[in-house]
């Protein structure tokens, strides 16, 4: 008897529903006081003195928003010697996460379009592959862009200016 490798066929209410919640949470982390984005708005949102995370507004239209999210280097000096920082950038991009993810203000959903390495995330990816994504990156990555978020609305504190 032959088994046959079956293909991964991703779940589409599972991602929707990852879509609906990341959209609700964003929703809320991009709130202003006006109620007015505009394209190169910035929200920073501070963790501990060793995490923090921005989110910026890259593009406005009529039905959709497209932003980024990414974690920030700490403020304090790295410890990093001369000889180290020619990895530093390599590490850097390792160790900061960043992601593009696309709001759909009819559909009231949102989802990450690219991550990392990968400028375009397939709903579906043949395993093994040349860059060993997981059959089901997309699910992956928007569930780990909904942790984020989730961190960002618990813990999250926000540098206020009281004097505008």
């Amino acid at each position: 008897m032959i088994q046959q490798n079956k293909k991964y066929q991703p779940r589409l209410s599972t991602l929707m529903n990852l879509c609906d919640v990341n959209y609700m949470f964003l929703v809320r982390l991009l709130a202003s006081q006006n109620n007015e984005e505009a394209i190169g708005d910035e929200r920073c949102f501070f963790i501990s003195d060793f995490l923090s995370y921005k989110i910026t507004i890259l593009e406005i239209t009529r039905y959709t928003s497209l932003v980024s999210i990414c974690q920030e280097l700490p403020k304090t000096k790295p410890l990093v010697t001369e000889e180290d920082n020619n990895n530093k950038t390599v590490f850097d991009h390792i160790l900061r996460p960043k992601m593009i993810i696309r709001l759909y203000h009819d559909a009231r959903m949102a989802e990450v379009i690219s991550n990392q390495d990968i400028k375009q995330v397939q709903p579906r990816y043949d395993y093994p592959n040349s860059k060993m994504h997981l059959p089901d990156e997309k699910e992956q990555i928007n569930q780990f862009l909904k942790e984020w978020l989730q961190l960002c609305l618990k813990l999250g504190q926000v540098n206020l200016s009281l004097f505008e």
